[in-house]
Formats: C-alpha cells, sequence, structure tokens
C-alpha cells in the first residue's frame, strides 16, 4: 500500500530563491507545451506525444534564448511536459476541461524531483541542483526507502516536500462491527457505534476568534488599498504587503486546525476496529451551490474527512464502502423500517408514525447506515 508522506523545508534565502526559480522552470515547460498543443491542434495536427516534446526542448537547450534552462533538473521540465500532456489528453478524451496557461500570480509554484534523485539523510533533503535542505521534522520520511512522485510545493507561505512510500498493512483483529457514518454542518460526524457526536469545529471558541481576526485584517487591507488608489490603479505599499503575509498566515493557520481535526476524528473512528465503515455519498459540488451552506460546507472539509477514514480503514484492513446518494438514510426510521415520504432539513428529531420511535435525526441515519447493503 502507497501512503504519501508530506514534511515542511526549512530553507535558507539562496535555497528559497532556488525553489522558487524551480517552480518557475516547470510552470514556463508546462505554459511551452499546452502552446505547442494548441498550435498543433489549429493546424489540424494530431495529439503530440510528451515524448517528441521532450526531444524538441532538448534541442532548444542548446540555444542561446533557452540555454538558461540548462541550470535547473532535467527532471523538472520533463514531467512537466508529462503533465501538460496529460491534461491536454484527457481535455481531448473528454474527461475533464482544457487545461489553461499558468500564471505566475494565480498558479501554485511547485515541481517534481526523480525518485532516485531524492535523498534523505540526518533530517535533511537533497533536491537535484539545489542541495542539502532542511526539514522540520526530523524522521517523519525513512532513509533509504523507494520513493514515488516526489513534488516539491509552496502554499503561500511555506515549501512542502511530499513523496509516497510503500507501507505494509496493519495486522489488526477486528471487531466485526459495522459502523455508519452521517457527516453534516450542525456536527462533523455521527457515528452510530460511538455515543458522542463529533463537533463542529468551526463552532469553537478558538476558530471565531481566529476568524474575526481574519475580518479586521481584511478589512483593514481594503481600506489601505482604497487609500492608496490613483485613478483606475491600485498601489500596493510595504504595509499593504505585510498585512497580506499576515492573512495568508491566518489562512494557513486555521487550514492546519482543521486539517488536524479531521485527522484526530477519523482516527479515533478507525482505531475502533470494526468489520467494515459505512460513509453516504457525498456530492460536495451540488451542495456547494447553495449560497446559504456553501462557507459552512467548505470549511468542514467534507470530502477531505471521506478520503481521510477511507485510506485509514482500507490501512487496517476495515472494508470501507460508500452508500448510494439515494439511500433514504434520514428518513428511513432505524427501528421498524418505516420509510418518510418527506422530510425537511428542519426537523432535527426523527418522529415515527408508524412505531411512535423519536430519535435524533443524525443518529438515525447512521445507524441505518451501519446496515447498509450493497445491491
Amino acid at each position: 500500500m502507497i501512503t504519501a508522506l508530506k514534511v515542511r523545508l526549512e530553507p535558507n534565502n539562496k535555497q528559497m530563491s532556488k525553489l522558487f526559480q524551480s517552480a518557475g522552470t516547470a510552470r514556463w515547460a508546462y505554459n511551452w507545451t499546452l502552446a505547442k498543443q494548441e498550435e498543433n491542434y489549429k493546424n489540424g495536427g494530431k495529439f503530440i506525444n510528451d515524448r517528441e516534446l521532450r526531444k524538441e526542448l532538448t534541442i532548444l537547450k542548446q540555444t542561446r534564448e533557452l540555454n538558461w534552462l540548462n541550470t535547473y533538473s532535467n527532471n523538472i521540465t520533463k514531467q512537466a511536459i508529462k503533465d501538460a500532456c496529460d491534461a491536454y489528453y484527457k481535455y481531448f478524451k473528454g474527461l475533464a476541461e482544457k487545461p489553461k496557461f499558468k500564471r505566475r500570480k494565480k498558479s501554485q509554484p511547485k515541481f517534481y524531483q526523480d525518485t532516485d534523485k531524492i535523498k534523505f539523510k540526518n533530517g535533511k533533503v537533497r533536491l537535484e541542483k539545489i542541495g542539502w535542505i532542511k526539514l522540520s521534522e526530523k524522521n517523519r520520511i525513512p532513509e533509504n526507502a523507494k520513493y514515488t512522485n516526489p513534488r516539491v510545493t509552496f502554499d503561500g507561505v511555506h515549501w512542502y516536500v511530499s513523496v509516497g512510500i510503500e507501507i505494509q498493512s496493519e495486522s489488526v483483529d477486528l471487531t466485526g462491527e459495522s459502523i455508519g457514518i452521517d457527516v453534516g454542518i450542525k456536527y462533523l460526524a455521527v457515528c452510530s457505534q460511538i455515543e458522542k457526536p463529533y463537533k463542529n469545529i468551526n463552532k469553537s471558541k478558538k476558530i471565531k476568534r481566529l476568524e474575526k481576526k481574519l475580518r479586521r485584517l481584511q478589512r483593514k487591507v481594503s481600506n489601505k488599498y482604497d487609500k492608496n488608489k490613483k485613478g483606475e490603479r491600485y498601489v500596493k505599499t510595504g504595509n499593504i504587503i505585510k498585512l497580506e503575509n499576515n492573512i495568508r498566515k491566518l489562512h494557513k493557520r486555521l487550514d492546519n486546525i482543521r486539517t488536524n481535526y479531521r485527522h484526530e476524528v477519523t482516527t479515533e473512528i478507525a482505531k475502533t476496529k470494526p468489520a467494515r465503515i459505512v460513509m453516504e455519498s457525498l456530492n460536495i459540488s451540488g451542495m456547494m451551490k447553495n449560497k446559504h451552506l456553501s462557507k459552512a460546507i467548505q470549511q468542514q472539509g467534507l470530502y477531505e474527512f471521506g478520503r481521510f477514514i477511507q485510506y485509514k480503514a482500507e490501512r487496517q484492513g476495515t472494508e470501507f464502502i460508500e452508500a448510494d446518494k439515494w439511500y433514504p438514510s434520514s428518513k428511513t426510521c432505524s427501528v421498524c423500517g418505516h420509510v418518510k415520504a418527506k422530510l425537511s432539513l428542519s426537523e432535527r428529531e426523527f418522529r415515527c408514525e408508524c412505531c411512535g420511535a423519536v430519535i435524533d435525526r443524525d443518529k438515525n441515519a447512521s445507524i441505518n447506515l451501519s446496515r447498509y447493503e450493497v445491491s
């Protein structure tokens, strides 16, 4: 089983510049590939294989205009070309939208490292043509392991290196139980076999205090932009840059708190060692269209929650099942099996007209999910 590990880098100023330049090289190669594919398509040509484009770029590197590419790892441009070709191929097949050119100010800085060239030793990582960079966690990534898809990314605040490594599935004695998980906005998760629901961390005092601080900083930066406006142009001063950096850091801190909480909850559920976990299939993109709930849904990170619980379950041999999105888990009585014709969102208690049972709406749904049978 392949698991991904991600660790923050602690580069010095010289290494920081090299990281940004390497990411810029990858962006250039990606855009160059898209331009080649589009020009070829307009001229009625067939899809260009990434091997052909890599050969062409190797020749172009000998010219004076593109000689600067030799300063950076060949694997950066090679993988960027492959990524662009894969994206364009999916577009041709109708599997994805047309890939867009990457802009320096809007695209995430990132680049690829070769699996044979990347090395980890004594709390440092060796990146090709950059050198040894200190890691924030010393023993997070094992040394002398077989790595897959090494990537270096920048999230607006810090640089990270991520690799995939193969691990053995854990030998766990499962209980034989089936757990149903109902996720939502009021609570992050309600489990059939766990008495207390997992709260929505976005309603905690800590998150609300940080969000209040974030709103203040955003208003402050907006006012400074208005004061420094010259005609139709906004002037970005040193104070604005400082404030925007603080806003990015605050966004990152909020994201870290939420992600850590999802990991804590999913780990706790997985540690109950059930034979199977059933979770409802969610139409996140459809739910996000509701303007009243979109922000709350985004903050909950329900898709990421499902991804976490799935890989943690599979790692220990627990079967993970996604129930059909049309399965009436909320409308079905967990006592007698009667299915209600209608159940509004405002009804937080499930009241059965058939047997008279009264139970919390989310708890009722989780019990029904635990009994879900794949058709």
